[in-house]
């Protein structure tokens, strides 16, 4: 079994294999090709999405600077909205819903180094899949480690640092990130979308 494969199942790897590097150089070839990209350039931006990621939605937009280790376990669903600077190191499936807001520099790290300083050293590693649901929204500077989901509608404070599950429907905020409470009608400020628009 390859390392990439034992990447795709959850298995421990060596990070350092060369198949491996290979795929980082290939990503970061695209998504720099990306970033030196224009607002105006939309199909030559959905172009390399779809070459970088595993699949790609409709409306999605994504400002530079973006980073990823390999693209290809990327997900994202339809009408995500990607601030600048985000950085996912999709050593694992990562999987954004539909409607998703993330906010400014954000961190998405599925990845593992081996805690045992000896296996580190030597390349040791093992990834878990992050889930991100639809309508969620990330405020800034939000990190979420291996292994989380985090349900549909729920609201993640900026600078928070997101190490176990979030329930749908929530506010959470916090190092580690905490639920707050529940988002309730008493949330709603009164906008009335733009017609055609909903």
């Amino acid at each position: 079994m390859t390392e990439w494969e034992k990447l795709l199942r959850g298995q421990v790897y060596n990070d350092f294999d060369d198949d491996l590097f290979q795929r980082r150089v290939a990503a970061k070839k695209l998504f720099r090709a990306y970033n030196r990209t224009e607002d105006g350039e939309t199909e030559l931006r959905r172009s390399i999405l779809r070459e970088l990621l595993g699949s790609v939605g409709e409306n999605v937009w994504i400002e530079p600077d973006f980073r990823c280790e390999f693209g290809k376990n990327i997900t994202i669903a339809d009408n995500v909205y990607i601030n600048f600077g985000c950085v996912i190191l999709d050593c694992a499936e990562v999987s954004i819903g539909a409607n998703a807001l993330l906010g400014p520099n954000i961190g998405i790290y599925p990845v593992n180094h081996a805690l045992d300083a000896e296996e580190r050293i030597h390349g040791g590693c093992r990834g878990k899949p992050v889930r991100i649901g639809k309508n969620v929204w990330l405020g800034g500077d939000v990190k979420i480690v291996a292994g989380v989901t985090i349900g549909d509608g729920a609201v993640i404070g900026a600078g928070s640092v997101v190490t176990r599950d979030v329930p749908p429907g929530v506010v959470a905020v916090g190092n580690p990130c905490r639920v707050v409470r529940r988002i309730t009608e008493s949330d709603r400020i009164g906008y009335e979308p733009p017609r055609g628009k909903d």
